[in-house]
């Protein structure tokens, strides 16, 4: 797989995300539906964004997992948080799973209004493998 993490000059540059991740052949392209902070049984795990964004991060590695990925692999999620709550919460737990030595995915982020019940925070993503 040819991908190139991208932050052309006269864009900001952070440790955090990439401008834009380019893939140049064809492979296996993962589409993943929005994660909340819900464990295998459907219950939110907690009340706070820190702690519902490390279970939707660890929703996000059992599914590469299950297809043989990993984090790494994605090129660009898309992030929605409830308005009012404390996004560097979900920014911390993301520095937690992700290894700096990868460059970043691509990343939105959107405030909304609300999400599904007791959710506080919503990841989807697109991993290529």
């Amino acid at each position: 797989m040819q991908m190139r993490h991208i932050n052309p000059e006269g864009l900001q540059r952070s440790p955090a995300f990439s401008q834009a991740v380019v893939v140049e052949e064809p492979t296996k392209t993962i589409y993943i539906g929005g994660q909340n902070g819900v464990d295998a049984d459907g219950k939110v795990v907690g009340p706070t964004v820190g702690e519902q964004s490390r279970q939707a991060f660890r929703n996000l590695a059992t599914i590469l997992e299950s297809e043989g990925a990993s984090l790494a692999n994605i090129v660009h999620w898309r992030i929605a948080t409830v308005e009012g709550e404390s996004f560097d919460e979900g920014v911390a737990a993301f520095q937690e799973v992700w290894n700096r030595a990868d460059p970043p995915p691509a990343i939105t982020v959107h405030v909304v209004s609300a999400l599904a019940p007791g959710a506080l925070v919503e990841i989807d993503a697109v991993a290529v493998v």
